[in-house]
Protein backbone atom coordinates (compact mmCIF):
# COMPACT_ATOMS: atom_id res chain seq x y z
CA UNK A 1 0.00 0.00 0.00
CA UNK A 2 1.39 3.07 -1.07
CA UNK A 3 1.76 6.05 1.48
CA UNK A 4 -1.30 8.54 0.37
CA UNK A 5 -3.70 4.86 0.46
CA UNK A 6 -2.20 4.48 4.15
CA UNK A 7 -2.96 7.62 5.37
CA UNK A 8 -6.50 7.67 3.46
CA UNK A 9 -7.00 4.38 5.24
CA UNK A 10 -5.82 6.12 9.37
CA UNK A 11 -7.81 8.95 8.03
CA UNK A 12 -11.24 7.07 7.61
CA UNK A 13 -10.31 4.94 10.81
CA UNK A 14 -9.86 8.46 12.30
CA UNK A 15 -13.35 10.10 11.32
CA UNK A 16 -15.50 6.67 12.02
CA UNK A 17 -13.96 6.34 14.88
CA UNK A 18 -14.17 2.37 14.04
CA UNK A 19 -11.48 -0.01 15.12
CA UNK A 20 -11.69 -2.51 11.87
CA UNK A 21 -9.53 -5.17 13.52
CA UNK A 22 -12.83 -6.03 16.21
CA UNK A 23 -14.75 -7.97 13.21
CA UNK A 24 -14.72 -11.60 13.43
CA UNK A 25 -15.79 -11.55 9.96
CA UNK A 26 -19.25 -13.17 10.93
CA UNK A 27 -21.21 -11.53 8.22
CA UNK A 28 -24.07 -10.98 10.55
CA UNK A 29 -24.01 -6.54 9.38
CA UNK A 30 -24.45 -7.99 5.24
CA UNK A 31 -26.84 -10.84 6.34
CA UNK A 32 -29.05 -7.78 7.68
CA UNK A 33 -28.44 -5.27 4.97
CA UNK A 34 -31.65 -4.10 3.44
CA UNK A 35 -29.72 -2.26 0.30
CA UNK A 36 -27.34 -6.00 0.04
CA UNK A 37 -28.83 -6.34 -3.77
CA UNK A 38 -27.73 -2.56 -4.79
CA UNK A 39 -24.08 -2.77 -3.24
CA UNK A 40 -21.33 -3.83 -5.11
CA UNK A 41 -19.41 -4.30 -1.77
CA UNK A 42 -21.21 -4.93 1.18
CA UNK A 43 -20.34 -4.01 5.01
CA UNK A 44 -18.76 -6.89 5.84
CA UNK A 45 -16.26 -6.28 2.63
CA UNK A 46 -16.05 -2.63 3.58
CA UNK A 47 -14.57 -3.13 6.72
CA UNK A 48 -12.37 -5.81 5.49
CA UNK A 49 -11.27 -3.61 2.66
CA UNK A 50 -10.40 -0.81 5.09
CA UNK A 51 -8.52 -3.16 7.15
CA UNK A 52 -6.52 -4.52 5.07
CA UNK A 53 -5.67 -0.91 2.86
CA UNK A 54 -7.86 -1.70 -0.09
CA UNK A 55 -9.26 1.65 -0.20
CA UNK A 56 -8.85 2.97 -3.52
CA UNK A 57 -12.01 0.33 -4.77
CA UNK A 58 -13.99 1.78 -2.39
CA UNK A 59 -12.95 5.68 -3.05
CA UNK A 60 -14.11 4.51 -6.22
CA UNK A 61 -17.57 2.60 -5.32
CA UNK A 62 -20.78 2.85 -6.06
CA UNK A 63 -21.81 1.56 -2.68
CA UNK A 64 -21.11 3.97 -1.24
CA UNK A 65 -24.00 6.36 -2.18
CA UNK A 66 -26.48 2.40 -2.21
CA UNK A 67 -25.76 2.66 1.80
CA UNK A 68 -28.31 3.70 3.55
CA UNK A 69 -27.35 4.42 6.51
CA UNK A 70 -30.25 2.64 8.36
CA UNK A 71 -27.69 1.43 11.10
CA UNK A 72 -28.80 -2.11 10.81
CA UNK A 73 -25.25 -3.81 10.39
CA UNK A 74 -24.47 -1.19 13.77
CA UNK A 75 -26.76 -3.18 15.55
CA UNK A 76 -26.37 -7.05 14.46
CA UNK A 77 -22.60 -6.64 14.86
CA UNK A 78 -21.89 -8.63 17.90
CA UNK A 79 -18.27 -7.05 18.19
CA UNK A 80 -19.21 -3.67 17.99
CA UNK A 81 -17.70 -2.86 14.78
CA UNK A 82 -20.41 0.01 12.92
CA UNK A 83 -19.41 -0.97 9.13
CA UNK A 84 -22.55 2.39 8.52
CA UNK A 85 -19.70 4.79 10.03
CA UNK A 86 -17.04 3.25 8.00
CA UNK A 87 -18.95 3.77 5.14
CA UNK A 88 -19.82 6.41 5.99
CA UNK A 89 -16.51 7.88 6.49
CA UNK A 90 -15.09 6.63 3.37
CA UNK A 91 -18.22 8.75 1.68
CA UNK A 92 -16.78 11.75 3.57
CA UNK A 93 -13.58 11.35 2.30
CA UNK A 94 -14.81 11.34 -0.89
CA UNK A 95 -16.83 14.59 -0.77
CA UNK A 96 -13.65 15.82 0.67
CA UNK A 97 -11.44 15.18 -2.14
CA UNK A 98 -13.78 15.88 -4.49
CA UNK A 99 -14.76 19.48 -2.89
CA UNK A 100 -11.20 20.14 -2.35
CA UNK A 101 -12.30 22.13 1.37
CA UNK A 102 -14.28 24.97 -0.55
CA UNK A 103 -15.84 26.05 2.07
CA UNK A 104 -13.92 28.08 4.86
CA UNK A 105 -14.06 29.48 7.86
CA UNK A 106 -13.82 33.06 6.62
CA UNK A 107 -16.28 32.25 3.94
CA UNK A 108 -19.41 31.92 7.05
CA UNK A 109 -19.95 35.29 7.60
CA UNK A 110 -21.01 36.01 3.72
CA UNK A 111 -23.41 33.16 4.21
CA UNK A 112 -24.90 34.10 7.24
CA UNK A 113 -28.60 34.79 6.48
CA UNK A 114 -32.24 34.68 8.97
CA UNK A 115 -33.40 31.93 6.88
CA UNK A 116 -30.96 29.43 6.90
CA UNK A 117 -30.52 27.32 10.03
CA UNK A 118 -26.95 27.83 11.92
CA UNK A 119 -26.63 24.24 11.96
CA UNK A 120 -26.79 23.96 8.72
CA UNK A 121 -23.66 26.45 7.99
CA UNK A 122 -21.98 23.82 10.75
CA UNK A 123 -22.90 21.01 9.04
CA UNK A 124 -21.31 21.85 5.74
CA UNK A 125 -18.01 23.41 6.98
CA UNK A 126 -17.71 20.03 9.13
CA UNK A 127 -18.50 17.94 5.91
CA UNK A 128 -16.23 20.13 3.84
CA UNK A 129 -13.61 20.87 6.06
CA UNK A 130 -10.96 18.84 7.07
Amino acid sequence: MNNKLKNTRDEIVRISGVNPKKCMKCGKCTATCPAFDEMEYHPHQFVAMVENGDIQPLLESESLYRCLSCFACVDRCPRGVEPAKLVEAVRLTVIRQKGGNHLKTDDIPALLDENIPQQALVSALRKYAK
